[in-house]
């Protein structure tokens, strides 16, 4: 392990890159993929159809081919984006048709009356969303939403396949200059599994507080 510790500060730097990846992803497909589940709900039927095709193709190709579409697709017709954003665009839209359907099932599960007490009220529709429904949708989204996070951590991984220098790639940049295959690889497994598990732990805090506080 002497050898990985010598190379902390690259495999730090490699780290650094996923995290900053990880936080525009969730980000991002949590905001989108809210959006696109209340259009699910409530919209015509001309965009519904449109969001539900979006939703259905991103969740029934492999992750790998969204990727790759992404970075080799925008250059075809003259549109440069960086590696770092085609893989940011790549996960966050795969996030966002997953957040879609956890929203759409959330918000299916409150009451009618809700809906009917707050337009009683005078709310207009995007008051009545954020005000009313998504906050008593909350507690049933946080454990898919938990889940989804920790996915999307592992799925920064995939940014070895556009050559950018996430966590992963130090690691085999590293191994491979070194020999020392198996410490490496040792070391990546224990940082995604401590990071996943931090993730799933805060995820499950996080429900607990939701279900108290709605209780």
């Amino acid at each position: 392990m002497q050898v990985v510790w010598a190379n902390r500060h690259l495999l730090w730097q490699g780290l650094e890159y996923t995290l900053k990846l990880f936080a525009v992803v969730i980000l991002l497909g949590s905001v989108i993929g809210t959006l696109l589940g209340v259009g699910l709900l409530y919209s015509g039927r001309v965009i519904k159809g449109v969001i539900r095709a979006y939703v259905d193709i991103v969740r029934g190709i492999p992750l790998i081919v969204t990727i790759f579409l992404i970075f080799y697709l925008p250059v075809s017709y003259g549109i440069n984006l960086s590696p770092f954003q085609s893989i940011s665009l790549a996960l966050s839209s795969f996030a966002a048709a997953h957040m879609a359907e956890i929203v759409r099932g959330a918000l299916g599960s409150v009451a009618r009356g809700q809906t009917d007490a707050a337009k009683s009220l005078g709310l207009t529709f995007w008051p009545r969303i954020f005000s009313v429904l998504l906050p008593q949708a909350f507690p049933l989204m946080v454990g898919p939403w938990t889940n989804l996070a920790v996915d999307m951590f592992k799925g920064t991984s995939l940014a070895i396949l556009v050559s950018q220098a996430d966590f992963l790639f130090s690691i085999q940049k590293r191994a491979t200059a070194r020999g020392h295959y198996l410490a490496f690889y040792l070391v990546a497994m224990g940082v995604y599994f401590l990071c996943c598990f931090a993730i799933s732990r805060a995820g499950s805090w996080a429900g607990r507080r939701v279900r108290l506080g709605s209780a």
